[in-house]
């Protein structure tokens, strides 16, 4: 079976833009999206302290088999992220060291995979962020095909191309291009509030203060 690739365009973001970015969480972009648009539990990143942004290439893989994959890191651009959907399968892993090798030759800025992966010491020793669903040292069958730049769900979020990917300790959360603005600016006031909570909390106003939780004494 053939890879299958659509013809998708979406804007560029420059590297301002996209710079802008770095210093907001997924917590705090996914707050800022009604705490919708996360990727499962289940995504996380190889080591901790790895950071991810960057705008996404999206592939969906056929179970076990990462022949999209392969043809998607020649495709990409400097400073993608490759968002892969492998059906949540982590029992063949279609992510490795040799592929970390030539997406990092090629300035990819990560890798999201809703799959396994495998060769986990080297990639981490690259420095290389790679977020997946688990390990595993099986490694993929190739030429089953699989598509790239579709629309394609990542560990149940939504995900396209162009799309700001975010990722840390916590996991992945994913910023329509289309918002980014929005959702970027939305940002920086949930952070600016949340300063304001811990400031108060030293001062020895407790968060809890906040709401009018109601509240019932029980004897």
């Amino acid at each position: 079976m053939a890879v299958q690739r659509y013809r998708t365009e979406f804007a560029r973001l420059s590297a301002d833009d996209l710079a802008n970015w770095t210093d907001i969480p997924p917590s705090i972009a996914s707050d800022s999206m009604n705490r919708s648009n996360v990727m499962a539990a289940r995504i996380s990143p190889l080591s901790p302290g790895m950071v991810l942004c960057g705008q996404a290439r999206t592939i969906t893989s056929l179970v076990g088999d990462n022949s999209a994959v392969l043809v998607a890191i020649g495709l990409a651009e400097p400073g993608d992220v490759l968002v892969i959907d492998g059906r949540g399968h982590t029992q063949t892993a279609v992510w490795g060291g040799v592929m970390t090798r030539a997406a990092m030759a090629c300035g990819i800025a990560g890798v999201v995979l809703d799959g396994a992966v495998r060769d986990a010491a080297e990639i981490r020793e690259l420095g290389f962020p790679v977020f997946a669903a688990g390990l595993c040292p099986a490694g993929p069958s190739k030429g089953f095909g699989g598509t790239i730049d579709g629309v394609i769900s990542c560990a149940g979020c939504p995900v396209q191309p162009g799309d700001v990917v975010l990722g840390d300790d916590d996991g992945v959360a994913v910023v329509p291009l289309a918002r980014q603005i929005e959702i970027h600016a939305a940002s920086l006031r949930q952070i600016e509030a949340e300063h304001k909570t811990n400031a108060d909390t030293a001062a020895g106003i407790l968060p809890g203060t906040r709401f009018n939780f109601d509240v019932e004494n029980i004897d």
